[in-house]
């Protein structure tokens, strides 16, 4: 057995660890030991579809030192005229360099690919079976709370029969290499109603399918994020923080729940594909209105609630048997991207438990996670500023979401240096967007004022809204 000693064991090399770690060693001097069991750093980006791209701009994800992206404005598709969407290639190669370029040339960085955590300060390595026990000297750092299930590592939840074929979503742009001539499916059922579903189901008919050979089981219908108010760069000052100031109204005056998801409807906030139908899911997917209207020409959409059993001709879902054509292809996209875990204290004796301090932005809670433990001493302290903020599962979860991320914007506000960190910080989505505003620029004055003046009132009106 090998014996090492570190500040602070990671454990997971993806958004989150690689994010706090960034932060940490530009905050303190401390020396950091990551373990993750991919080969190489990124986390389930390593094994995303090869069509997916981030919800929101490039230009607020990742590592604070290290931009992602080149500020490009798409001239062309369906997110046309919006900051770019990082491809997953794009993100797995930018959080290597992120390692290679950023954490490894600190010196104060040790990384361990292919490798699985084993507790108390233990891990093997999955090439050799040698383990490592490392003596830690702060806390161990657990990065893998929220961690995503992706399609091509999960089991799904029903019986596949004999002769039902069904692949990821990964394999779709290799059919033509993998199916024999004349072989290559042409008609596709896509199980799921998350992102991912809707990815594929859009890859699908851009790719050249027909609409009306996609057959889409949707167990609940969602309420989405429109990507067009998540924009920060200058020029979508009004569209952005405009916006929020519209949210914020819609917070301050709903009546119920559902009162308040048909206000940020009504104001751009949010779109949902079937305006006839009130969604029971909000997982704070984003997508395009263009995105919308692509999924909208899909006719063939069964609500029979979730898949129980495949066969080659038909499928059995919870309210009954749906008749398939045969030689259709079902895509598995039923993974789910959220682990609806309960929240715990981040702060621990000994540990940190990385989550949600802002929604939906990881990068940005673990940097601000890392700042704080570099700059306060107490963890009661570091927990009163960093509480942990559920993540929606329907639309009953969101008041609550919002009232503690409005709780932890409200006390970073109040503290000078964290203050500072966070409007400096490119992680943060708007804050440079509303620094920037001139002072003699009467107009966009008015709308931080309106914003400040709806998030008092919001916050007024939440616990209204918690009780509904």
């Amino acid at each position: 057995m090998q014996h090492a000693e570190t500040d602070y064991l990671i454990i997971g090399s993806g958004t989150a660890g690689l994010a706090f770690a960034d932060t940490l060693i530009a905050e303190s001097g401390a020396h950091v030991t990551i373990v993750d069991r991919h080969g190489r750093p990124g986390g389930h980006w390593n094994d995303a579809y090869p069509f997916v791209t981030l919800h929101q701009p490039s230009a607020f994800y990742g590592v604070n030192s290290m931009e992602l992206g080149s500020g490009r404005i798409d001239t062309l598709g369906l997110n046309q005229g919006m900051a770019e969407l990082a491809s997953g290639p794009e993100i797995s190669g930018y959080f290597d360099q992120v390692m290679r370029h950023r954490l490894l040339p600190s010196g104060r960085v040790r990384y361990h690919p292919l490798c699985d955590y084993l507790g108390e300060g233990r891990f093997e390595s999955l090439l050799s079976g040698e383990h490592t026990q490392v003596r830690v000297r702060g806390k161990v750092v657990d990065a893998r709370y929220y961690s995503p299930s992706v399609p091509s590592t999960h089991k799904p939840r029903f019986a596949v029969g004999e002769g039902a074929r069904m692949i990821p979503p990964n394999a779709l742009p290799g059919l033509a290499s993998t199916c024999g001539a004349g072989e290559v499916p042409r008609r596709f059922v896509v199980l799921g109603a998350g992102k991912t579903a809707m990815d594929t189901c859009i890859w699908l008919v851009q790719s050249g399918a027909s609409p009306d050979a996609i057959t889409w089981v949707v167990p609940r219908d969602s309420w989405l994020i429109n990507r067009a108010t998540t924009q920060n760069g200058p020029a979508f000052f009004h569209e952005a923080i405009g916006n929020q100031a519209d949210q914020m109204e819609a917070f301050a005056q709903a009546s119920s729940v559902d009162d308040l998801f048909l206000r940020l409807e009504a104001c751009g906030a949010l779109l949902r594909i079937d305006p006839a139908r009130m969604p029971t899911m909000f997982h704070l997917a984003t997508v395009s209105p263009a995105e919308v209207e692509v999924l909208r020409g899909i006719r063939n959409v069964v609500r029979l609630g979730r898949v129980q059993a495949l066969a080659a001709d038909h499928m059995l879902l919870d309210g009954g048997r749906v008749d398939v054509q045969p030689a259709t292809l079902y895509v598995d996209c039923t993974a789910s991207a959220v682990d609806f875990r309960p929240t715990q204290p981040i702060f621990q004796e000994g540990k940190i438990v990385l989550q949600m301090l802002r929604l939906p932005q990881p990068a940005f809670s673990a940097a601000l996670t890392a700042y704080v433990e570099a700059h306060y001493e107490d963890d009661a302290q570091k927990n009163r500023l960093c509480g942990s903020v559920p993540f929606p599962a329907t639309p009953a979860d969101y008041p609550r979401s919002m009232a503690a991320s409005m709780r932890n914007q409200f006390l970073w506000g109040q503290e000078e240096g964290l203050r500072r960190w966070v409007r400096e910080s490119r992680l943060d989505g708007f804050g440079k967007l509303m620094a920037s505003a001139a002072r003699d620029d009467a107009a966009k004055q008015a709308v931080i004022a309106r914003l400040r003046e709806q998030a008092q009132a919001a916050m007024a009106n939440l616990p209204r809204l918690l009780r509904a």
